[in-house]
């Protein structure tokens, strides 16, 4: 994983990784560049980091905190039961740790899982094609994504079996009429995949409003791109420094 370099100074204990205070770290950056990007929404939706060394116990921001308010230290710790590890008056959002601790629980590979309601992710959520073919940002997840039938806010925790089935072994899960879900092996991937995701709905809400007829990629065009994303290696991983140095240039105080 791409990382940020600051010496943990946050009041926890000393029996705290460096890995877990770096994942804290990168993962309230993640929330920061989010939030940057137009892609937050209130207190609303989430994204959460394994805590490295692990294996099913994560991060997320406390229920009641904006994008832009989260920091390293304020992140709760907690398991794939619910149970909080360390201060047990902390809280999360109980429809944000249903989605977020399926993916925890079956994808080993899932160190950060981004979950968005942008309002063109989810309008083309809303389209029975789904994602579609329209784009250089579209072809690039071809064959990658999963898509899972809305079931209304996700309380229930027997929900986390159909996601996880939906999802598969797929990066992107289209949550139908209801927003994103981007899986990495770091919040640089994950961040990466929301954001051109995000891009690709754009465009083909753009495309579609504009009354024209449209042009669709070829199959085999779509193939050949979603392989060359593939050998570029790890995603995001040149962007994420300097996504760091565009939130320090504002305020550093996500690393506190």
């Amino acid at each position: 994983m791409t990382t940020s370099t600051l010496k943990q100074t946050a009041p926890f204990g000393e029996d705290m990784s460096d890995g877990e205070w770096q994942a804290r770290v990168d993962l309230a950056a993640c929330y920061r560049v989010v939030d940057y990007f137009g892609m937050s929404e209130l207190i609303r939706t989430h994204i959460s980091a394994r805590v490295p060394g692990t294996a099913h116990v994560f991060l997320m921001k406390p229920d009641g905190l904006l994008f832009e308010e989260v920091t390293a230290s304020s992140l709760v710790k907690l398991d794939v039961d619910g149970n909080v590890i360390g201060d047990p008056a902390q809280r999360v959002n109980k429809a944000g740790f249903t989605i977020h601790s399926a993916v925890h629980m079956a994808r080993a590979d899932a160190q950060c899982v981004l979950h968005v309601h942008t309002r063109d992710g989810t309008a083309v959520s809303a389209q029975k094609d789904g994602l579609l073919p329209l784009s250089q940002h579209s072809a690039r997840f071809h064959g990658d994504i999963g898509y899972h039938d809305y079931e209304g806010i996700a309380l229930d925790l027997d929900e986390r079996e159909r996601l996880i089935a939906h999802l598969g072994g797929h990066s992107v899960l289209m949550l139908r009429n209801h927003g994103l879900l981007t899986v990495g092996r770091s919040m640089a991937e994950a961040f990466n995949r929301a954001y051109y995701l995000e891009l690709a709905c754009q465009v083909q809400i753009a495309a579609q409003a504009s009354g024209a007829e449209l042009i669709y990629l070829p199959q085999d065009v779509c193939e050949r791109t979603a392989t060359q994303v593939r050998e570029f290696g790890p995603l995001g991983e040149r962007d994420w420094p300097a996504l760091l140095r565009l939130l320090d240039r504002q305020s550093s105080d996500y690393r506190h």
